[in-house]
């Protein structure tokens, strides 16, 4: 999917895990800055992984958990 011509829709989180995230995203600095942006990259990575469809090169996975320690997440 092309995001700069996807339209984009209202989803409905919890006040408490939105401020979590967003506290989190803040402490942690990285590339994602938005409470929205963490949140689509999370859906298409679980999206993904459930449907079995190999979505990045080793080197891909590598910077992702890259990411993902600097944001605290592993």
């Amino acid at each position: 999917m092309n995001e700069l011509v996807d339209e984009k829709v209202a989803l409905y989180i919890s006040k408490s895990l939105y401020n979590e995230v967003e506290d989190s995203l803040k402490e942690k600095g990285g590339e994602l800055t938005s409470v929205e942006d963490y949140v689509e990259f999370v859906l298409r990575e679980f999206l993904m992984k459930r449907d079995g469809e190999k979505a990045h090169t080793k080197e891909d996975e590598e910077l992702i958990k890259k990411r993902l320690r600097r944001l605290g997440y592993l």
